[in-house]
C-alpha cells in the first residue's frame, strides 16, 4: 500500500500515511476558556461538579485538563500541564497529552484560558444563613455544668465535625451558644446530631433524650422538623473518687454497657454495669483532687505530707507507679488514700 498523497510505502490509513494522515489533524481541542467557581468564604474550587481545596494554580490546571476534547479513537495515555498566572482571577494553562491512535503513539498540544469566578458554596451559604437541622444541648444533673466538661464536650464535637467534613461537605456546625446550665450546639443535619449525642452518651455515660419541633414543609410537600438531642451529663464523671456499695473508688472508664472502677487502697479492678452506675455518689470530683509532697517511697509505699495538717502519712501505691515530687490523693473518713 501507498499513500495517496506522498507516495510512501507501507500502512495507511484512509489512504494516508500516518504522517500525512495526521499532517494538520486537531487530536486534542479545548475552549477558548474555561470557567472555574470559587468560594468567596471558604476559598474552595468547584471542579467537575465537586468542591475541594486546592492552590488556585492547581485548581486551573484541574479545570484546564478537565475541559480537554480529543478525537475519536484517540486513547489519552498521559497529559502534562504548564501554567502561567496572567493575573489573580486567570490563567493561560497549556496541555501535552501524549496517547494512543490507531496502534500509534501521538501527542497533541492545546491551551486555554482558565477564569476564576467568585461564589459562594452551598456550605457556605448555610452556615452564613445560620442553617442547622439539630441541636445538640449539653446539660448537667446537677445545677451547673463542669466548666471542664462542657469544653470537652464541645472540643469532641468540633473534633469529630472537623474530621467527618472532610469526606462529607455537608456535614458542618453552625454555632456553639453557652446557655444557662450548659451549653448548645447547632449542627447541620438531623443524623449529624443523633450521632454525636449517642457518642457523647456513650462516653460519659449520660442520658440522651430525642425531641421533634415541626417547622415547615419540605419541596415535596412533608413535614420539616428540626431535631433536638438534650445530653444530660450524670452527676459522676471519668477520674471521680466514687462512693459505691460503702467503698471507695476511681471511676476509671465508662463504656457502653459498664463502667470500670479501681478500688482504692488496693487497686484491684472491678466492672459496673450501666444499670448500677445512677448509684454511684460523688466523693471527690476529679478537678478537686488534692496534690500531696511526697516524702519518701519504700516499695509498694510512700511517706507524704498529710494535706490538711502536714504530719507524715504513709500510704500505699500500686506496684509499678511512677512517682514524682507530688501524688494525688483522696482523704475519705479520716483516711488518705492514693488515686491511681
Amino acid at each position: 500500500m501507498f499513500c495517496v498523497k506522498c507516495g510512501k510505502n507501507g500502512e495507511t490509513f484512509d489512504g494516508l500515511c500516518m504522517e500525512c494522515f495526521l499532517n494538520g489533524k486537531q487530536l486534542i481541542s479545548m475552549p477558548h476558556h474555561v470557567d472555574v467557581e470559587r468560594c468567596a468564604n471558604c476559598e474552595e474550587f468547584r471542579i467537575n461538579g465537586h468542591w475541594v481545596a486546592r492552590p488556585a494554580k492547581e485548581a486551573a490546571e484541574d479545570a484546564a485538563v478537565s475541559a480537554i476534547s480529543a478525537v475519536d479513537g484517540l486513547s489519552v495515555i498521559s497529559v502534562g500541564v504548564m501554567s502561567e498566572e496572567r493575573d489573580l482571577r486567570n490563567f493561560t494553562v497549556k496541555a501535552d497529552v501524549e496517547g494512543k491512535l490507531r496502534g500509534h503513539t501521538v501527542r497533541a498540544c492545546a491551551e486555554t484560558i482558565v477564569r476564576l469566578k467568585n461564589n459562594v458554596c452551598q456550605r457556605c451559604s448555610r452556615q452564613l444563613g445560620n442553617y442547622y437541622e439539630a441541636t445538640i444541648q449539653i446539660r448537667s444533673g446537677t445545677k451547673e455544668l463542669d466548666d471542664r466538661i462542657r469544653d470537652a464536650t464541645v472540643r469532641y464535637v468540633r473534633d469529630r465535625i472537623e474530621n467527618m467534613s472532610s469526606s462529607n461537605r455537608g456535614i458542618f456546625l453552625t454555632r456553639v451558644e453557652e446557655v444557662q446550665g450548659g451549653v448548645d450546639m447547632y449542627v447541620s443535619s438531623t443524623s449529624l446530631g443523633r450521632t454525636l449525642a449517642k457518642e457523647l452518651g456513650d462516653s460519659y455515660g449520660a442520658e440522651t433524650k430525642e425531641s421533634s419541633k415541626l417547622i415547615g414543609k419540605t419541596e415535596e410537600g412533608g413535614d420539616m422538623y428540626r431535631m433536638t438531642y438534650l445530653v444530660r451529663m450524670p452527676e459522676y464523671h471519668l477520674n471521680d473518687v466514687v462512693i459505691f456499695e460503702d467503698t471507695a473508688y476511681k471511676l476509671a472508664g465508662i463504656g457502653k454497657g459498664n463502667g470500670k472502677l479501681i478500688r482504692l487502697g488496693d487497686f484491684r479492678e472491678t466492672a459496673i454495669r450501666r444499670s448500677q452506675m445512677p448509684s454511684l455518689r460523688v466523693h471527690t470530683p476529679y478537678t478537686k483532687i488534692t496534690k500531696a509532697t511526697v516524702v519518701s517511697r519504700s516499695g509498694d509505699e510512700i511517706q507524704i505530707l498529710h494535706p490538711s495538717n502536714y504530719s507524715t502519712v504513709d500510704i500505699k501505691i500500686p506496684a509499678g507507679a511512677e512517682i514524682g515530687e507530688t501524688a494525688d490523693v483522696a482523704e475519705i473518713d479520716g483516711v488518705v488514700f492514693f488515686v491511681p
